[in-house]
């Protein structure tokens, strides 16, 4: 089992670690951040409830405790507030990047380290620039959690198991995210085939509304924010099986952020497409069937998150 190390111990990187201890992924998790009172309870917490489990090491540290870490998570930054867009919290959380990344990279230069903070396209893009890291060591939660909610969606439309829809969003974490629906398929049917097939069968269903499905993914992060002041569950669950996935002895494909190098005519900016990752992090793109007015959203979003980076302090 594997040594993870979370950096950031908010509502999401605390839930991360609780979420860790219900896994046999980790034999051993520690906890960083600057509140150390706030560590320290968060590791009481969590550790009173694993006697329930196999025996499992949840402590407290600095940034030097993160040697050996098989994965190192990072959640640091500002919290999105309601009515805020990630993009607005990008300056000020690049600054923690810049200045947490040196300390980890020293103690842990062999991790595979998995970036979750927001903006997170835009941070990946900026760990990846001044870790000095092997790209293939660097990924971002990205569209992972969209990708979630939008099988969320079509589960509850069609009445139907999640692990039977393949669908996926992609680009930035973020407003300019998008389905390619050409791509999409439930039970081996494209998304519309399936519609027929529930009609020729008798089910009472109404047509599937793609524009809105794809603003219930984009707003579901807002609305819960507005609901319940923070969303921690359902990025947690994501990243757990993020770590479940690249710490599994095949590979997996899924929609996480990374460096793209000339996929779909679009360079040097991470963003969510379907990424092959495994035992030793990113191995590449998997390429998934889309129209041209598809490939253009995806390249839209790109330089969105271009044009934002090319105004911030790196």
């Amino acid at each position: 089992m594997s040594k993870i190390t979370i950096v950031g111990v908010g509502s999401v990187g605390a839930t991360i670690a609780y979420t860790l201890t219900h896994k046999s992924i980790a034999s051993e998790i520690v906890l960083i951040d600057i509140n150390k009172e706030k560590v320290a309870g968060e590791v009481m917490d969590i550790k009173q409830g694993t006697c329930f489990r196999s025996p499992i090491s949840v402590t407290g540290g600095e940034y030097e405790d993160a040697a050996g870490s098989d994965i190192v998570i990072i959640t640091s930054g500002m919290a999105r507030k309601p009515g805020q867009t990630r993009l607005e919290l990008t300056q000020t959380n690049v600054n923690i990047i810049k200045s947490i990344t040196p300390n980890l990279v020293k103690a842990a230069p062999n991790a595979l380290y998995i970036i979750v903070s927001n903006p997170v396209d835009i941070l990946t893009y900026v760990f990846t620039k001044i870790s000095g890291l092997p790209e293939n060591q660097i990924l971002g939660s990205g569209t992972m959690l969209d990708t979630a909610r939008l099988r969320c969606g079509l589960s509850e439309h069609f009445n139907i198991a999640q692990n039977n829809i393949h669908a996926y969003v992609f680009g930035e974490h973020g407003d300019t995210s998008f389905v390619p629906w050409t791509g999409a398929y439930i039970s081996g049917l494209s998304v519309d085939e399936y519609y027929k097939y529930l009609l020729s069968q008798g089910t009472d269903i109404e047509p599937l509304d793609k524009e809105k499905m794809e603003e219930y993914v984009r707003k579901s992060g807002g609305q819960i924010i507005a609901n319940k002041g923070a969303t921690f569950y359902a990025v947690a669950t994501a990243v757990v099986k993020l770590c479940e996935l690249i710490t599994a002895s095949s590979d997996s494909v899924t929609t996480v952020s990374s460096m793209m190098h000339g996929e779909y005519g679009i360079e040097d900016v991470c963003i969510s497409t379907l990424t092959v990752i495994g035992p030793n992090g990113v191995k590449g793109k998997a390429p998934l069937r889309m129209n041209e007015s598809e490939v253009m959203k995806l390249r839209a979003s790109a330089d969105a998150l271009k044009a934002i980076i090319a105004q911030l302090e790196l």
